[in-house]
């Protein structure tokens, strides 16, 4: 949920309040106190990266398209037993319309079973740069395992491309394009997660703590 679903939710619970009275605006303010706990906690926080094939301080030249080279993405071996989010270095065709874009998170294959699926994140046309993909729930992974991430777009988009580059060198894993690993080559990526702030706990806490207190009650 981002923040203009947020003020979606507030303008819900004035509308429930002229239509169904205290009872009913009760348990809406409680359910909206949660979504903006989870509003807080999806952007407040530490990044911490494991994995990468470099920085932004770093990015090369070359890249491939997405669509047209499926099954496409990269192989990498985590530290960490969790992946929160992946960040692409993306460009988009200027055709109008945009593209919609997730990444899969595949188990021993990039054809391999799904064990998480990032959000959406919608790609104007002619358009691109570093784009971070946030898991709802962070994946579990088994360090030192390798894991293979899928960007994906949507049918009807545009063409998305991804930058690549044979001078990065990345240990831990390979781009993968058409299904086959090419073992120069690597996606510019970053993976990792999100270590909340203490004040983003709190909230979390307060909301899910205000919403057991009213239904005991």
């Amino acid at each position: 949920m981002g923040v203009a679903a947020y003020r979606s939710w507030c303008i819900r619970l004035v509308s429930a309040a002229l239509k169904y009275g205290a009872v009913k605006i009760k348990v809406i303010f409680l359910v909206s106190l949660i979504a903006l706990a989870t509003v807080h906690a999806h952007g407040q926080g530490t990044v911490i990266y494991d994995q990468q094939s470099s920085t932004e301080s770093n990015v090369l030249e070359g890249g491939s398209y997405i669509q047209s080279n499926q099954p496409f993405g990269q192989s990498f071996t985590p530290s960490l037993n969790a992946v929160a989010f992946i960040r692409l270095d993306l460009f988009s065709d200027s055709v109008a319309g945009g593209a919609l874009v997730d990444i899969l998170l595949h188990a021993n294959s990039i054809s391999g079973p799904v064990i998480g699926t990032s959000e959406t994140v919608s790609l104007p046309n002619n358009s691109g740069g570093f784009i971070n993909f946030y898991f709802a729930t962070p994946v579990s992974v088994i360090p030192g395992t390798t894991y293979y991430f899928q960007p994906v777009v949507q049918p009807g988009g545009n063409d998305v491309g991804a930058f690549s580059s044979s001078a990065y060198n990345y240990p831990g894993g390979v781009e993968i394009s058409q299904g086959a690993s090419f073992p120069n080559f690597d996606l510019w990526f970053r993976e990792g997660i999100v270590v909340p702030e203490p004040s983003t706990w709190a909230l979390l806490l307060i909301g899910v703590g205000a919403f057991l207190w009213y239904r005991r009650r």
